[in-house]
């Protein structure tokens, strides 16, 4: 197995400024080893290179006095630590752009982008296309390193103080997008207007293409070499960023991590996450940090989840003005270190399969149907939609797969997701999924017609005659903002709360006229087999997402649960300001981790309150070895130990379920259960 999937990996990366080409390089080791670091990342080449290159393209720093490119890579190895190295071919050095105009990025009316000196390139340009190549082969034949990482890799329609500059015109691209579509490429005026799907996939397809190129380039000789960028194909080492701006909408989003990391967990097992924690505030305030609370919390999430922990700061310690969430990384880093043979390989037990939809318009109603789970304590994975097929066949645990506002399923998907439901699969599909898909409906669904209501205000629907869990009550009506989407079903499918249809809200004397729908059940339900088929009318995930009506949640997840028999594998009185995590470990273990995230109020990250006692059950699936297909006896016994302070848990148990409560959770905690065989 290679060295990224088999290793626990903490890593640092410097992000060099060209003066930093003078820094102290043993000064930077003793840094790496006062934090537990064993991975380091720092610049190589492309717009600076930190190394004597002799390639005419790559332009040198001025203030390299040695080879630190090679003197790091040296230590590093030393010391035991790895080196992966950092180039960017998104930008050039003017000096470059003044000999090979013709490599670079054109707006539609020819002009550069010139950004101090530093000159944005093309994905279809000679420099991307072949210097690029070159570049990383110096670097590679000089020496050893580890990996390698691409800033900003594909198409940069933005400089760093947020000018947009539209579509590369340049002729390389002109050509390109011809020979694919047929179509000038000046008619592309925007997201929302001609040729956008067609440039969309312009990009993506040309960025994927130069990817395998760099992928077959490299292992041909270096097999050994990780490669990474914020990007899946071709790459080991997937990173993304949990990082803040001044500019964003909010509230912040509070599972950044959990949510970058389990987008890849879930979808390969050849591939690694590496979710990095920028601690700058915003790009153009890179030399002081957020509040250490959000580092923790953005830390112990790609700790819980089974990632890399990754930590970024501008330029080197001894001169950065910000050290406030250096002891929060030092002792993070430090406690995966006293406990990697737990959190080398991670497995997750998984009751919910969420689909990571490939369209932008389903985002939110996908986001909000994670952060629902999560405040729910539901044990889930996420899949991507391009990664479907595959995870259908090779997954084994789920008992319910979430399509959150997916547009269309492909026949084998279909196929699959049907042979699935009648094994005792439970699909659920939510946020209008599917309407243009009117096969799969049926399919799965009993669905011979979906058609979408007319948004109107003051509508509902009932919270069901019985009562819904979660609901207050007394509360009858759910309310229904829209939009909302009606059902016309097959014979035996079941509907659920009932719409009440809009009327007159003002003014309050004309406040009444609300009829019980004819046509609109919120959710509908088909039993197909030994599973089932779900369709939530409306939304939500976005609506909870934002308006933050605990009805929503509660509605949702309550219909759902009903449906397992059992209900979910993990249950708890924790409030939903505690974040779960359940996985088996690699010696068979389990390892239940929680993280206090009550500090958070949506803007600001302050020091989270103590909360406890916080009781844990593990139901029966988990206890007889579903999910490691390993049947346990039901004689077995199991103890559990705080990894953070060697302390017992006491453990309840019957042939049932396993229970154990945690006094007291501050920021985090990890639990580990260990089965102890019967001796008869």
């Amino acid at each position: 197995m290679s060295w990224w999937m088999e290793e626990s990996i903490r890593m640092i990366q410097t992000n060099l400024r060209e003066t930093d080409a003078a820094m102290d390089p043993v000064r930077l080791m003793d840094d790496l080893d006062d934090l537990s670091a064993n991975v380091l990342m720092v610049n190589a080449g492309g717009i600076f290179a930190f190394y004597p290159s002799e390639l005419e393209e790559q332009y040198v720093t001025p203030f390299l006095k040695n080879d630190l490119v090679g003197t790091l890579t040296d230590l590093a190895h030393r010391r035991g630590k790895r080196i992966i190295v950092r180039f960017d071919f998104s930008k050039a050095h003017e000096s470059l752009f003044e000999r090979h105009p013709e490599w670079f990025y054109r707006t539609r009316t020819g002009q550069e982008v010139n950004y101090h000196g530093i000159v944005h390139t093309c994905v279809n340009g000679y420099y991307q296309q072949k210097v690029s190549l070159d570049m990383i082969g110096e670097v590679l034949e000089r020496y050893p390193v580890d990996g390698i990482f691409f800033n900003m890799f594909g198409y940069q329609h933005w400089d760093y103080s947020g000018n947009h500059y539209g579509p590369c015109c340049c002729e390389n691209c002109r050509q390109r997008f011809w020979e694919m579509y047929g179509k000038n490429l000046d008619q592309y005026d925007g997201k929302g207007g001609a040729l956008r799907q067609e440039y969309a996939e312009f990009c993506e397809r040309t960025t994927r293409e130069m990817l395998r190129r760099i992928r077959e380039f490299v292992k041909k000789d270096h097999p050994h070499v990780a490669i990474s960028t914020y990007h899946t194909e071709g790459v080991d080492l997937v990173r993304s960023e949990s990082n803040t701006s001044l500019k964003r909408a909010l509230p912040k989003w509070l599972y950044a991590a959990s949510e970058n990391v389990a987008s890849v967990e879930g979808g390969w097992d050849d591939k690694r996450s590496s979710c990095c924690s920028i601690n700058a505030v915003d790009l153009p305030y890179r030399f002081t940090g957020v509040s250490v609370h959000e580092t923790e919390i953005r830390l112990y999430e790609a700790l819980a989840q089974g990632s890399v922990l990754d930590f970024c700061i501008i330029g080197t310690f001894p001169d950065y003005p910000d050290t406030s969430n250096l002891s929060a990384v030092q002792r993070i880093f430090r406690f995966q270190q006293e406990n990697e043979s737990v959190f080398k390989i991670l497995k997750p037990i998984t009751d919910v399969l969420l689909v990571k939809p490939q369209s932008g318009t389903a985002r939110e109603e996908y986001l909000g149907l994670f952060k629902l789970l999560k405040e729910k304590q539901i044990p889930f994975e996420v899949v991507a939609k391009e990664r479907l097929v595959w995870r259908l066949e090779k997954e084994n645990g789920a008992r319910v797969l979430l399509l959150p506002g997916v547009d269309r399923l492909t026949e084998k998907e279909r196929e699959l997701l049907e042979r699935k439901q009648r094994d005792g699969l439970r699909i659920a599909a939510t946020g209008g999924a599917l309407a243009e898909d009117a096969e799969s409906l049926r399919a799965l669904f009993g669905i011979r017609e979906l058609k979408r209501l007319p948004d109107a205000e003051s509508a509902y629907f009932e919270a069901d005659g019985e009562g819904v869990a979660g609901i207050p009550e007394g509360r009858r009506w759910i309310v229904a903002p829209g939009p909302c989407w009606a059902a016309e079903v097959e014979p035996g499918v079941a509907g659920r709360m009932r719409g009440i249809e809009a009327a007159a809200f003002g003014p309050p004397e004309r406040a009444y006229g609300h009829t019980r729908s004819e046509d609109f059940d919120a959710v509908t339900i088909r039993r197909s087999g030994a599973g089932s088929g779900l369709y939530y009318g409306w939304q939500p995930g976005e609506w909870y997402s934002r308006y933050g009506w605990q009805d929503h949640k509660e509605a949702f997840a309550a219909v759902l649960e009903q449906e397992l028999q059992g209900g979910w594998t993990l249950k708890s009185n924790a409030p939903s300001a505690v974040e779960a995590f359940l996985h088996r470990t690699i010696e068979g273990d389990l390892l239940l981790q929680c993280i206090n995230l009550s500090g958070f109020n949506g803007m600001t990250y302050h020091e989270s309150l103590p909360i406890g006692p916080l009781t844990f059950t593990i139901g029966s699936e988990l206890h007889t070895g579903r999910s490691s297909g390993t049947a346990h006896a039901s004689s077995d016994t199991y103890e559990a130990t705080s990894l953070l302070n060697n302390k017992d848990i006491r453990v309840e148990q019957t042939k049932q379920r396993l229970s154990l409560t945690i006094p007291c959770l501050e920021r985090y905690e990890a639990v580990r259960i260990s089965r102890i065989p019967s001796e008869t």
